[in-house]
């Protein structure tokens, strides 16, 4: 009797350690991904190793979240399909390599996700602190703060820690209407400390001049605004709402006042606000590549093979429906249509119950639809987030999955359904609401 004594607190302590040693391994995974400045990235690496070690020690995926790897394991094998009609693979296997690779990543962030709910507020904290310190580095190296800070800017944009401004500028949009979130949502005591943040992270995405980034942060606010208003039937949280949502504008547009009084930066928001620009309607610009690319389509059902498009036209698709028909053949192109519309209406149908990982599957779907929104206008098959955003909300919808599981009455199952619900996934369910 002692000895068991003994080895039960022996055993929480063990689990607790593994608990706070898993969980700084996540954390540590998230604040990595705003740091892209050479490739193969640290993120890649560290992350690799991550989900080889997870694996090794019992990493689960939900029976809910089976259809995010399928999909996506079935979308790589199209492209290993349009790898067989290229003559030359040049640097096509390890290009398939990576988008595997990304697959994985967002099964990875699913599964821990469904099995560890509270790590949610751990991703998004790690998101945000990243997306902080790649947007001051952005921002200095726009105004050339110090020696060498040209660095993190390109074609005179701010660019962070990234290698292109298109993307570091979608990467911020999460945290940003995360940020948001918590200021229309949380006490008012603690708005000073969101609004700093939020500045930061609202000067990134307007210094990397990505018209692209604007909008998706726009369509991304109305959506939370819009959902948060829909979500609650107190007359006074929707008064809270609106009254919140003009006082963050009026933030932002004295500080778009201000920013535009800068010494050059009016002149780039001035040729950068135009909804087109030369590239895009040239003879061969990017809207008649368009339709020059969906007729060879027709033609090359298995694709031309990764990156092949780029060689022959001198730009890459821009575009990522017809990024997978060229570089994935449409078995690819059939596998990303149906996960973005299963994404979309499966974490729509659960999008605003009351629980308590809502307001993170919430921010990760408004700011998902922008990408996808974006998609239609760049490549966005390779970006990180785009693929832990997939997992967050996949991982959301596998712990609805079980959570209707154990509410659904089984008289076989009744004694074990209710040992789950007090002692088990609703335990760590309660933890998590406390945090």
């Amino acid at each position: 009797m002692s000895a068991i004594s003994h080895e039960l607190p022996q055993a929480a302590v063990n689990a607790k350690l593994i608990a706070l040693i898993s969980s700084a391994a996540v954390f540590v995974g998230i604040f990595l991904s705003g740091f892209v400045i050479s490739e193969p990235a640290p993120y890649e690496l560290y992350m690799a190793g991550l989900i080889a070690i997870w694996a090794l020690f019992g990493l689960r995926l939900s029976r809910a979240a089976m259809p995010l790897l399928v999909l996506l394991v079935t979308m790589n094998i199209g492209g290993m399909m349009a790898m067989t009609q290229m003559a030359d693979l040049a640097n096509t296997p390890l290009y398939l390599a990576v988008s595997l690779f990304l697959a994985f990543t967002a099964v990875f962030f699913a599964s821990v996700t469904a099995v560890q709910p509270s790590l949610y507020r751990l991703i998004f904290f790690a998101y945000v602190v990243s997306a902080v310190i790649t947007s001051l580095l952005g921002i200095a190296g726009y105004f050339h703060a110090f020696p060498g800070a040209e660095m993190f800017t390109k074609y005179d944009r701010a660019a962070g820690a990234f290698q292109d401004p298109n993307v570091f500028g979608p990467f911020l949009v999460l945290p940003g209407i995360y940020l948001l979130y918590l200021l229309l949502t949380g006490p008012v005591t603690r708005m000073p400390l969101l609004a700093v943040p939020l500045l930061i992270i609202t000067a990134g995405i307007f210094f990397s001049f990505s018209r692209g980034a604007w909008g998706m942060f726009a369509v991304s606010a109305v959506l939370l605004t819009g959902c948060l208003f829909l979500q609650s039937a107190s007359g006074m949280f929707r008064l809270r709402v609106v009254v919140m949502t003009v006082a963050a504008l009026s933030l932002l547009v004295v500080a778009m006042i201000v920013i535009l009084q800068l010494p050059g930066v009016s002149e780039m928001f001035s040729n950068r606000a135009h909804l087109e620009q030369s590239y895009d309607t040239a003879r061969l610009g990017r809207f008649a590549r368009y339709a020059i690319g969906f007729q060879m389509a027709l033609e090359h059902p298995f694709g031309i093979g990764p990156l092949v498009f780029g060689t022959i036209f001198g730009e890459d698709t821009h575009d990522i429906w017809l990024k997978m028909l060229m570089d994935y053949g449409w078995l690819g192109f059939v596998s990303f249509l149906t996960l973005v519309a299963w994404t979309i209406a499966a974490g729509f149908r659960i999008l605003l119950r009351d629980r308590p990982w809502q307001p993170y599957l919430l921010c990760a779907y408004v700011a998902f639809i922008g990408n996808i929104g974006l998609g239609t206008f760049i490549d966005i098959d390779h970006w990180r987030h785009v693929y832990l955003l997939l997992g967050l909300i996949w991982g959301a919808i596998a712990l609805e999955y079980r959570h209707q599981r154990l509410l659904r009455p089984n008289p076989v199952k009744a004694q074990s359904g209710r040992r789950a619900l007090e002692g088990g996934w609703f335990a760590s369910v309660k933890d998590f609401e406390r945090s």
